[in-house]
């Protein structure tokens, strides 16, 4: 869960139900992570570990409501300031790896990432604003495709994992607007899918796992409530490490 500073900003958020931001609304608050260094934190509640920090560059977001019982995890959002002194109209894109909440904030912005809703040169404003509780603002968010050009989607197995009795692992490079809402991995001599429990956020896992090269199916929701299958071959070779992450060849779309 994210640690971070008193920086309470009233907002106003906009989800899309199509491919605009402009359908349903409602009034919120956002915050910024207290990190020295500006980024994300390696202990996110996505369980991204380091590479939560750097995701989208540093751009990155712990939400509350937004986070889904962890199937929000990796979910992109297009947030802006509405306050012109301050606030420029382009705004940040932020990748949501963390769960946080506080006064009924529904970002908690990384402080890489917050600092880009302002001017030049107004940053420090902004963040001093913030910090006093004195910045009466409007902000909106609405999901946007996530893009990771020239990135397969990744799968990393987790450092926890025990090879050959448990295998946790977490996704990377999710693109588009779609969730991930299950994993399953062929059982060959019973000839079955098994499901793969979420464990927390992005992270799923299974013990007694199927031996050999594994073949998987991911399970895909977009915006619009259809589900479809995506199948992959191979996913992890017959032997497969912890922490080691496995290229899947593919760009899921």
């Amino acid at each position: 869960m994210a640690n971070f500073v008193i920086c309470i900003l009233p907002i106003i958020l906009f989800f899309a139900t199509l491919a605009t931001c402009q359908n349903i609304f409602t009034y919120s608050r956002a915050t910024f992570y207290g990190s020295p260094e500006g980024s994300g934190t390696p202990s996110g509640a996505c369980g991204y570990g380091d590479f939560g920090r750097d995701m989208y560059g540093g751009d990155v977001s712990a939400v509350s409501r937004l986070y889904r019982n962890g199937s929000g995890c990796g979910a992109c959002y297009q947030v802006r300031c509405r306050y012109p002194q301050l606030c420029n109209d382009k705004g940040v894109r932020v990748v949501v790896t963390d769960y946080g909440e506080g006064d009924n904030t529904d970002f908690i912005l990384s402080a890489r990432g917050f600092v880009k809703l302002a001017h030049p040169n107004m940053a420090a404003h902004l963040k001093a604003y913030g910090t006093i509780g004195r910045l009466s603002t409007e902000e909106y968010g609405c999901r946007i495709s996530c893009q990771y050009p020239g990135n397969n989607l990744i799968f990393r197995v987790t450092e926890n994992s025990r090879y050959p009795d448990h295998l946790a692992l977490v996704i990377l490079n999710q693109p588009g607007k779609k969730d991930i809402t299950a994993v399953e991995l062929w059982q060959e001599d019973h000839k079955e899918w098994r499901g793969m429990r979420r464990s927390y956020g992005a992270v799923w896992d299974m013990v007694n796992p199927p031996k050999g090269p594994m073949n998987m199916r991911l399970q895909v929701s977009g915006d619009d409530g259809a589900q479809k299958w995506v199948q992959l071959t191979s996913v992890f070779p017959k032997v497969w490490k912890a922490g080691v992450s496995y290229d899947s060849a593919i760009q899921l779309t």
